[in-house]
């Protein structure tokens, strides 16, 4: 899955996708790099982000949505408002990635259940604006996996069929850098759930602690992708179905080693 944010304010490339004319013409680079699905965003989840309004939202992501589809691209819509993952289904997009797994709209698991496409359900707990004064755990994998499943039956009961669902951990919402790696150490105990996976690890704050330098400063999200790549390898040899990944070429050579070493 590769990323297309058409944001001022993406903690990776904000900005530089907000023309769009520039996001589909990315769009076109990350499918031509071999993504199976571009998804397309119009809101910044960072840390302490600010929303946009809805009409904002739509303004953003509905015309790149509907030109890369209509050019045969698969594009999945990057939203949690209801409103929006059905305008953008609406002109082509063939899945719902709902970072806040149904709990930031009301609307948005009786309308995922209405639409004919496949929905990405993420751990979470809060806002970006407040998330990380919510990283208290008792063990982070175990609760992770008991808040998930909370948020899937919810889903299955407003209609939508857990064939149609997978999951995401959220790597990087509402957990600590310890916690994120612990989650993603721990991924087999979330496959007991019995769904497929989405890791979406790229370029995040907790891959730059990872590697900062000698004054202690996480290093810059564009200087992050081999260690992203790295995740990437480690994520597909845990069995993930997806990984998001802002460098597509890249993470898809990982992928494909990590998948021959384990045939092997």
């Amino acid at each position: 899955m590769g990323v297309v944010n058409v944001t001022p304010d993406s903690f990776s490339d904000g900005g530089r996708f907000l023309d769009p004319d520039l996001a589909v013409k990315h769009g076109r680079v990350l499918a031509a790099e071999g993504a199976d699905l571009v998804d397309v965003g119009g809101e910044s989840t960072r840390p302490g982000a600010v929303r946009p309004s809805a009409d904002e939202e739509l303004h953003r992501v509905v015309p790149v949505v509907e030109r890369l589809a209509a050019e045969g691209i698969a594009v999945s819509v990057d939203t949690m408002r209801a409103e929006v993952a059905a305008a953008a289904v609406g002109v082509g997009a063939v899945l719902v990635n709902d970072v806040s797994g149904g709990l930031a709209d009301d609307d948005m698991l009786a309308t995922v259940a209405r639409l004919p496409t496949a929905y990405v359900l993420m751990h979470w707990r809060a806002h970006s604006k407040t998330m990380q004064r919510h990283t208290h755990y008792t063990d982070v994998v175990t609760d992770v996996a008991v808040e998930l499943a909370a948020q899937l039956e919810a889903a299955v009961a407003a209609g939508v069929d857990r064939s149609r669902i997978a999951l995401d951990p959220g790597i990087g919402f509402s957990k600590t850098a310890d916690q994120n790696w612990a989650v993603l150490s721990g991924l087999g105990q979330l496959h007991d759930l019995g769904l497929p996976l989405l890791v979406a690890a790229s370029r995040k704050r907790f891959l730059g602690i990872l590697l900062a330098g000698q004054d202690d400063e996480p290093r810059p999200p564009t200087m992050r992708d081999d260690a992203t790549t790295a995740t990437s390898a480690l994520a597909a040899a845990a069995g993930v179905w997806c990984i998001r990944s802002h460098s597509v070429r890249a993470t898809l050579d990982a992928v494909a080693v990590a998948t021959r070493w384990a045939a092997s």
